[in-house]
């Protein structure tokens, strides 16, 4: 059996979406880039990871959306943090399908630390779960 071609990419200004996609990254056996680093070859499953920054996401994470070429990902997996506002995956689906890439439906959220708001998020259990999801999205292709 051929083995699953996956990418992990992010942009995290705080450090709250890094940590996700390091967890992301080595439970599938991958590296995490930040999204200045392109997809070069054809990947099954690429984890885009973003947060929502003052109720949108993050410019860069826009402008990586448009470098993204359907015949090139199989299907994007979103994940994301926030300290207040709502998940970064419905802003990203929007713009993934508009360009015609498909979106798994499954997406992992948790929240971020910000100023004084949540923390020590994400925290243990935050990691965990980021790693069950993805293993999770890796057996269930």
């Amino acid at each position: 059996m051929e083995k699953t071609k996956v990418a992990v990419r992010y942009f995290s200004r705080s450090g709250n979406t890094k940590r996700l996609a390091d967890v992301i990254a080595k439970a599938t056996g991958n590296r995490a880039e930040q999204v200045s680093v392109p997809v070069d070859n054809y990947v099954d499953i690429l984890f885009l990871g973003a947060s929502v920054y003052w109720g949108g996401i993050s410019s860069e994470v826009k402008a990586y959306i448009q470098t993204l070429e359907k015949d090139q990902i199989g299907k994007v997996v979103v994940f994301s943090t926030s300290a207040l506002a709502e998940r970064a995956f419905p802003q990203i689906q929007k713009k993934l399908q508009d360009r015609g890439i498909k979106t798994d439906s499954r997406n992992f959220y948790c929240r971020g630390e910000f100023a004084t708001l949540h923390r020590g998020r994400p925290n243990q259990d935050d990691l965990d779960a980021a790693k069950k999801f993805a293993l999770e999205i890796m057996e269930r292709k």
